[in-house]
Parts: structure tokens; C-alpha cells; sequence
């Protein structure tokens, strides 16, 4: 939070307070074993990397505290190094699903910003230039959305799209029953989809999914939106599409980037064609509350040997 010096004022007497650059790994380091005291849980929050040489230092049995679990308030686990922490015997939980409302929210507002192309209206706006649209903007019930991944984020925003009339199909790992029409293929979804929305985690499989190749074979003014993982798409790849005028691709909606926080840094920065945003598709304040109390809930649990019902991460 901002208020550092009121969150000081309520919480000093409950809890202790550090101050430290967590991005900084040596930094990290040494504040996880500073007075040999160390930590039985530790909640990561925004993407902090937690790689092996954290868990090393952290799970040492010399420490009065031994690291036993990481909790994730949000989904994904990509940031953590699940091979090291399993051999530490470090348990890797997190809250899936509790975001999921925010995140559909979020990928359908990308998707009435670009197809309706309000940040240019906005930026001409703001000169005193009156903008006319160059042709006329097509309606949700004329487009076709195709959602990569029908977890539950995919899921909630099949409800919302189908609720406004866009025609809505889908792919998913296990192509199993939805309410929606599965794709045969990705080929296939991305050369008959007018706008496709990315919603699926960071993996060996994953990474590089949406490359040059499959960048091509989008249908001529198609849109991309990623508030899934950075590194699922080519972010050069995407920054040459959109500066291309003759490419099919006609716009891109960010919110997930390779490089993040203190390391932010795209080839996208600068395209008016690409509407960039810093990681808060799941940044609402009932998403962000329930994934904090799911979070701390599976930490106490696996830290009181009571594992039932709680999701564990494995490699």
C-alpha cells in the first residue's frame, strides 16, 4: 500500500515490518535468513521469482523457522521454481478461480476499448481534434470470439460475451464438454476469430505459443488480447504485426508482459495500436480480498498438516 506510515501505525503492535527491494534477489536473501530466524510460510504476490537459490537459503534446517509453504493469492505458480521446491520439501499453493470474474471484466473491457477504438478517440479528444471514425465500428453480435483456455476465466467470459450477442468458440487442453464450439485446432480458432482472448497458464508448452506463424494466420482487423502470462506470446512478434500496416493483425490488448515491475520493458511500448496495461486485469477489490483470505486459509491448513481440499502445486 502507499500509506506505509498508516499501515505502520494500525498493524506495528501485530506484525513486524522490512523494507526491501524483493526483486533485488541478493536483497531477498538476506532478509530471509537475517537473525538465523527465517520463515515457515511466505504469500508471494506480484510474480515475485522464488528460484532455487531462494528456496536453498530458505528451507535450510539451520534456521529457526524452516520454510514449509508458499501461498499464491492469484493462479498462476510460474514464478516459483516447483522442481527446487519440491526437492526442499517445500509445499506451492494458490487460489485458482478467485480472480476469475475480475480477469473476464477486464478482457471484455479490452475488447469494447479496441473494437469501438476508444484509446484513440480519447487521445484525439484530449488535443481538441473532433475524430471521426474511419469506418464504422462493427457491433459485439457481428464478431466472433475465440478464448484459448476454457478454465475458469475462459469460462466467465464465454458468459459474459455469449450475454451480448458475440458468437463465442473456444479451445481447450482437455476439448472437453463447454458451453461453447470447441475449435478443432489453435490454426483454426486464430483464422476464425475476430477477436482472441488468451486465457492460460505459463508452461514448458505454453511459452511461445502465439508466435509469427500463428500471428499470420489471424483474420484481416482481428484483435489479440493477453491477460494470461507474457511469455505465451511473442511480444517482438506482436510489436512487427502491429507496425505492419498490411499485417491481418489490427490491434493488441496487454496486460502480461515477459518483463515486469522494476524490469518493464516491451517492444510494444510506444504502438497506438497496442493498449498496454500493468498486470491488474485481477486487481479488483472482491477479487483481491477472497484470493488473500483463500490464500492464508490453504497456508494454515498445510502448515497445520490439514492438506485436505487444498490445491497444492506440483511440477
Amino acid at each position: 500500500m502507499d500509506d506505509h506510515a498508516g499501515a505502520r501505525a494500525v498493524w506495528g503492535g501485530r506484525v513486524d515490518f522490512t523494507d526491501f527491494d524483493a526483486f533485488d534477489e541478493s536483497a531477498l536473501l538476506a532478509e530471509t535468513v537475517r537473525g538465523g530466524l527465517g520463515y515457515h510460510a511466505v504469500k508471494s504476490r506480484a510474480g515475485l521469482p522464488l528460484r532455487a537459490a531462494f528456496l536453498a537459503v530458505a528451507s535450510d534446517p539451520a534456521l529457526a523457522n524452516r520454510l514449509r509453504v508458499i501461498g499464491r493469492a492469484g493462479a498462476g505458480t510460474d514464478h516459483v521454481d516447483l522442481s527446487a521446491a519440491a526437492r526442499h520439501g517445500v509445499s506451492v499453493t494458490h487460489t485458482p478461480g478467485s480472480n476469475a470474474n475480475a480477469v473476464a471484466e477486464f478482457a471484455l473491457a479490452q475488447l469494447l476499448a479496441l473494437t469501438r477504438d476508444l484509446p484513440a478517440h480519447n487521445e484525439a479528444a484530449h488535443r481538441g481534434s473532433w475524430r471521426a471514425a474511419a469506418a464504422p465500428a462493427r457491433e459485439l453480435s457481428e464478431l466472433t470470439l475465440g478464448i484459448v483456455g476454457l478454465g475458469r476465466i475462459g469460462l466467465a467470459l464465454t458468459e459474459r460475451a455469449t450475454a451480448l450477442g458475440m458468437q463465442v468458440q473456444g479451445l481447450s487442453r482437455s476439448q472437453a464438454e463447454a458451453p461453447v464450439l470447441l475449435a478443432h485446432s489453435l490454426d483454426a480458432l486464430l483464422a476464425t476469430s475476430d477477436v482472441v482472448s488468451l486465457h492460460l497458464p505459463l508452461t514448458a508448452q505454453t511459452r511461445g505459443l502465439i508466435g509469427r506463424v500463428e500471428l499470420a494466420l489471424m483474420r484481416p482487423g482481428a484483435i489479440l488480447l493477453n491477460t494470461a502470462r507474457g511469455g505465451i506470446v511473442d511480444e517482438q512478434a506482436l510489436a512487427d504485426a502491429l507496425r505492419d500496416p498490411a499485417h491481418p493483425l489490427a490491434a493488441a490488448a496487454v496486460d502480461t508482459f515477459e518483463h515486469e515491475h522494476a524490469a518493464f520493458i516491451s517492444p510494444l511500448f510506444g504502438l497506438p495500436n497496442a493498449l498496454l496495461t500493468p498486470h491488474v486485469a485481477g486487481m479488483t477489490r472482491s477479487a483481491m480480498a477472497t484470493a488473500a483470505i483463500r490464500c492464508a486459509d490453504h497456508i494454515a491448513a498445510l502448515l497445520t498438516h490439514r492438506p485436505g481440499g487444498v490445491p497444492v502445486v506440483t511440477v
